[in-house]
């Protein structure tokens, strides 16, 4: 019989801890809140929209571009986090016609290229022994991911937004290899079945020009599983665990009063 969980945390969150976990285990171990602005609710409504489209698409009832911007509209009007709409500049209108634009141009443009077979997948539990007691257990499912099909290939398709989200006409793929990575791990245990093909990032860019463009990340699991001669990102988080301490990172793109909610007591932040 395996031990019981030690903690319980969301996959798609797993990623952070690489980035920087302080401020990771002030979010997800510590419960601290952190205030967003418009911005942030902007990514989560395109979200919501592309996911109700790509949703009902795959159940055999879809529903129309205008429906899909209808459910992103509700969301950046009605968010479910803590929001402050003076944390950035983005005004409401702004917004709106960001979001309209690239759900739509999603819709009619990018989604009919795909085949796909899951949309946010629920996964099952998977416990991650990081010794001496310490059981981690990933749960949750692959939030804002796609399962693709291509011929007889399987393989992951994120969708990711932001003001940086397409640089020079392809999606930035940086720093997300370890949340992917994380998700096809997750696919296999969940299913049985193999990633076959490399992950791809969808990027949205939500500035004015509202583009939207991909990118590749190859033999993503292999970042968080290793290799026989190098050790993968679950050794370095079980030893995280196991010893509870979190490091800092202050060179964090996140590293801000917008991102953090430790950011103001943070005496390792550069100032």
């Amino acid at each position: 019989m395996s031990e019981a969980p030690s903690l319980s945390i969301r996959a798609s969150s797993f990623a952070g801890l690489f980035d920087c976990a302080y401020r990771w285990e002030g979010i997800y171990l510590l419960g601290m809140k952190n205030v967003v602005g418009r911005r942030a609710i902007l990514g989560t409504a395109i979200h919501a929209g592309t996911a109700a489209f790509d949703a009902a698409r795959l159940n055999g009832s879809p529903i129309s571009a205008d429906d899909a911007a209808g459910v992103m509209v509700d969301k950046l009007t009605n968010p479910d986090s803590d929001f402050d709409p003076n944390k950035d500049d983005l005004l409401k209108r702004e917004a709106e016609i960001i979001g309209i634009t690239l759900t739509a141009k999603y819709c009619h443009e990018w989604a009919p290229k795909y085949e796909f077979v899951g949309v946010e997948m629920e996964t099952v539990p998977l416990d991650i022994d990081c010794g001496q007691g310490t059981v981690v257990r990933l749960t949750g499912t692959m939030d804002r991911a796609r399962i693709r099909k291509n011929g007889e290939d399987i393989s992951i398709a994120d969708i990711k937004t932001g003001g940086t989200a397409v640089q020079k006409d392809a999606a930035n793929t940086k720093g997300h290899g370890a949340q992917i990575g994380t998700y096809e791990l997750l696919f296999e245990h969940t299913t049985g079945q193999p990633i076959t093909a490399d992950a791809e990032i969808i990027g949205m860019s939500t500035t004015s020009t509202a583009r939207i463009a991909t990118g590749a990340i190859k033999n993503a699991k292999q970042i968080i599983t290793g290799t026989q001669d190098q050790p993968g990102l679950l050794e370095f988080a079980a030893d995280m665990f196991r010893q509870g301490r979190f490091l800092p990172n202050p060179k964090s793109l996140l590293c801000s009063e917008r991102y953090c909610p430790r950011f103001s007591t943070c005496h390792f932040r550069e100032r």
